[in-house]
């Protein structure tokens, strides 16, 4: 059960924090080094890193609640969008539109609370880098640890290029460089090389949430994939490797149903399969929240008459989007237009993005709430963060770019599209096909902007949304975090 190790890993944090007030002194040190090569000391410390992952309030975590990391790289994008409703709901002084059209600034709430939340992160990791070190404590452990950094530098990296960087936690805000994005990538490629194969393969049980090995090379095949935009070199056969050991090593398959007759569960519930999902976010909204990504697109009555409490009736998408689905693509269900329960009547339709009908636009339903539930503020969907079926599209995507084996290729895409009921290609898949396709089969599941970027989309014209200036490409540093380290340089055009 997933519950068992992260109740231990509660506990472990919080007595974490009382071990790290150990009087200094050699006496203080010795007992901190003990207790750190201890199973309860390791759990301490990764317990508090881990506890930053899962998703909370103020911009905290990969995807769970709101204006953090999940809504930069998702309401930036065209599969995403929270219009103003014609009720005056989710005005929220614009930020929102401003998001899905790409013109916001250095002092938007999101750009803020994700720099901060990765910095906390940071500094999280390389505290438990340096007592498991120092306790001598196992090196998969440790290990684990510096991954779990690298992993956060990249988050970092993707969003903001050129970052502050620092892996000791002497130092302080004004006195951490701002380094150049090139050096970061191979920082974060060098750290994953030298620590992914000292991580348990083991996947589930007391590993469910955490990163192993197969874990790690997913995220190696990520930074190989979008390392031309990252340094200007491309490396498809580097993330065809990467990719490989997941597949050729890692005994992960398609889960036969992506949705059961819930509309979501079968992956997308409380507990993620580890026949596919490879990397979760663990949620319980009772003792780790939160997860409200369904809650938040779902109608009040409709949500009231499926699960007891009100939805908010936020999260759409453009109906551009949903009409990317085939009719025969069982992932066009888990958009919900039509007549709902509740008396609800979802419009396909989106009339404004300034004044949207209340029930304008179709609704997701890939995070269906499951209990436990949390009021109507959390529920307890875990989060997936990678995928067999994202590893399968990126083999397939570098594989295509280098003018590779494209047979193998199509081969790959058309294990997804089979699994969504639709037939193989009927020649070879193209780079634009590959593009679709990771679109209909990652949506909502923070891809996106990162995809669109690559594939060069991200700041054309689209429904609502005018060409936009490539420095959107990058966020801003935040105002904030320049008038603490006077040294930052503003990226270009902010």
């Amino acid at each position: 059960m997933k519950k068992i190790f992260y109740s231990v890993l509660i506990f472990a944090s919080a007595t974490f924090v009382g071990c790290t007030d150990l009087d200094e002194g050699i006496y203080g040190q010795q007992v901190a080094d003990d207790f750190y090569a201890t199973e309860a000391g390791v759990n301490a410390a990764l317990a508090n890193i881990y506890n930053e992952v899962r998703g909370d309030w103020n911009g905290k975590g990969i995807a769970g609640a709101d204006r953090g990391w999940y809504d930069l790289n998702e309401s930036s994008t065209d599969e995403m969008m929270i219009p103003r409703r014609s009720d005056g709901a989710w005005d929220d002084n614009g930020i929102w539109r401003a998001m899905y059209q790409h013109t916001w600034t250095g002092s938007q709430e999101f750009i803020g609370n994700t720099w901060n939340w990765l910095y906390r992160s940071i500094f999280k990791a390389n505290l438990a880098v340096e007592l498991l070190t120092k306790a001598n404590a196992d090196p998969s452990r440790i290990a684990e640890a510096k991954v779990l950094r690298a992993y956060f530098y990249y988050m970092l990296m993707d969003g903001w290029g050129d970052v502050p960087f620092y892996t000791e936690n002497n130092v302080t805000v004004e006195q951490i460089p701002q380094t150049p994005r090139a050096e970061i990538f191979k920082y974060i490629e060098n750290e994953l090389k030298s620590n992914i194969d000292l991580l348990p393969t083991t996947k589930g049980g007391q590993f469910y949430g955490r990163f192993n090995k197969w874990a790690g090379y997913a995220l190696l095949g990520k930074i190989y994939l979008n390392a031309q935009v990252y340094t200007g070199t491309p490396r498809w056969a580097d993330a065809v490797a990467a990719s490989d050991k997941v597949i050729n090593e890692g005994g992960f398959s398609l889960v036969p149903n992506l949705y059961d007759n819930a509309g979501s569960q079968a992956i997308f519930g409380d507990k993620l399969p580890d026949q596919e999902v490879i990397l979760s976010v663990y949620v319980d909204a009772l003792s780790a929240p939160r997860n409200i990504i369904g809650i938040r697109t779902l109608h009040a009555p409709h949500s009231n008459a499926l699960f007891g409490f009100g939805g908010w009736n936020g999260a759409t998408v453009h109906q551009d989007f949903v009409n990317k689905y085939n009719d025969a693509d069982k992932r066009k269900d888990q958009w919900l237009f039509g007549p709902q329960p509740g008396g609800v009547n979802y419009s396909l339709n989106i009339s404004s993005l300034d004044n949207a009908g209340i029930t304008d636009g179709a609704r997701n339903a890939k995070f269906f709430p499951v209990p436990p539930f949390d009021g109507s503020n959390s529920t307890s969907n875990d989060f997936p963060v990678y995928r067999y079926a994202d590893v399968l599209l990126t083999k397939a995507e570098a594989l295509v770019r280098s003018g590779g084996d494209v047979a193998t290729a199509t081969s790959l895409v058309n294990q997804v599209r089979n699994r969504a009921g639709l037939a193989n290609l009927t020649g070879s898949v193209t780079l634009n096909e590959i593009y679709d396709e990771r679109g209909r089969e990652l949506v909502w599941e923070g891809h996106r902007r990162q995809d669109m970027i690559r594939f060069g989309t991200f700041t054309a014209a689209r429904t609502f949304k005018a060409a936009s200036s490539d420095k959107y490409k990058l966020f801003p540093i935040p105002a904030q975090a320049i008038a603490n380290n006077k040294t930052l340089k503003q990226n270009p055009g902010y």
